[in-house]
């Protein structure tokens, strides 16, 4: 955790691969604490905690985007997982004008199954960011039970993350409750895409 915003290594397999030092920017934390080590069930998470990095590991900004939404220790890239201080799903995650496409990826093996149109895309976007951040743990709450919907969001430097949605409860795993137009775009482009590959 640093600045309060907590990470996770991003899910990507093609984003688990050394970042170029070029894309490094200025450091904004540093590793104190490494729970798999020494955490205590009781232990309250503080800034300078991390799961598996070692103490001493240092953290820095991952140049093109801000800070509060990815950064890179020991050569890979961590995306937010949480942020507290943010308003809406915009201000938790740093891709306006930086999405190239939306897929549907399998359940089952994470493969692709197919894209949304360019124009489904751009409306996925101007929907979704704009919605009220309210964390992962309120849409569990509404959302344990309901089956996934696996989106993968392709940015244009080539990286992607996943997102997990939730229809029956309009929700994503990212932290928000959909509009109602973003339940009927996304049901209708997989339900297009599933068609299209013979599913």
């Amino acid at each position: 955790m640093i600045n309060d915003v907590m990470y996770s290594l991003n899910d990507s397999r093609s984003d688990a691969t050394s970042i170029e030092p070029e894309l490094i920017g200025d450091k904004v934390g540093e590793v104190k604490f490494t729970l798999s080590e020494q955490g205590c069930i009781d232990h309250v998470v503080q800034n300078g905690d991390a799961a598996f990095l070692s103490v001493g590991t240092s953290v820095y900004e991952l140049n093109g985007y801000r800070p509060q939404f990815r950064v890179v220790a020991d050569d890979r890239m961590y995306q937010v997982r949480d942020n507290p201080k943010v308003e809406t799903m915009g201000d938790l995650m740093d891709i306006a004008s930086k999405v190239d496409k939306i897929s549907l990826e399998s359940g089952n093996d994470g493969s692709i199954i197919g894209d949304f149109t360019e124009e489904a895309t751009s409306e996925f976007v101007n929907e979704l960011l704009p919605l009220p951040y309210v964390g992962f743990d309120e849409v569990y709450k509404k959302a344990k039970h309901d089956y996934g919907i696996f989106l993968r969001v392709h940015l244009r430097d080539g990286t992607s993350m996943r997102m997990v949605y939730y229809p029956k409860a309009n929700a994503f795993s990212a932290g928000a409750f959909g509009t109602q137009r973003l339940n009927e775009l996304i049901v209708t482009q997989g339900q297009q895409i599933k068609s299209a590959a013979g599913m």
